[in-house]
């Protein structure tokens, strides 16, 4: 019979709890992006980066092609978006998710843009619908434009 002392149990099973919890080293792993982070990132990308490229990681194939169609960030605002915008911030302004978020697929955000437009002040907002394919957000749709806020 083999006899193992209490110590040592105690130390494998922190050894092996320890080796459980640790994060992943892979250089290419991609940190998880909540639907807000991959919205911001987005219309940062288009309005502030002016980067068609940068923002084609958090969109569909489809808005991809139509994005590969229109090749810079301004032609994206204008035909895409809808939106021509310089000097833009951007913040969330509603967001449809709740507490239970790992259990929504769907997601519709709201971003809220300041900015100029054609030399003036202006405040406006833009409608995205995100999907979850897998643990990655990713954006499907671009409503249309419900109109101007205020500005």
């Amino acid at each position: 019979m083999i006899s193992i002392k209490p110590i040592t149990l105690i130390t494998l099973l922190f050894v092996f709890f320890l080796s459980a919890c640790e994060q992943s080293t892979d250089p290419n792993a991609q940190p998880k992006l909540s639907p807000e982070q991959v919205s911001l990132g987005f219309f940062q990308a288009i309005y502030v980066d002016n980067d068609v490229e940068k923002a084609k990681q958090f969109v569909a194939p489809d808005i991809q092609e139509v994005m590969d169609h229109y090749h810079i960030a301004s032609a994206v605002q204008r035909h895409v978006l809808g939106l021509s915008m310089k000097q833009v911030t951007m913040s969330i302004d509603e967001i449809d998710i709740d507490f239970f978020r790992k259990f929504t697929d769907d997601v519709t955000v709201v971003v809220k843009m300041e900015g100029l437009k054609g030399g003036r002040q202006w405040v406006d907002d833009r409608t995205i619908r995100l999907h979850k394919k897998g643990s990655t957000w990713v954006i499907v749709e671009i409503l249309p434009e419900k109109g101007r806020i205020e500005g």
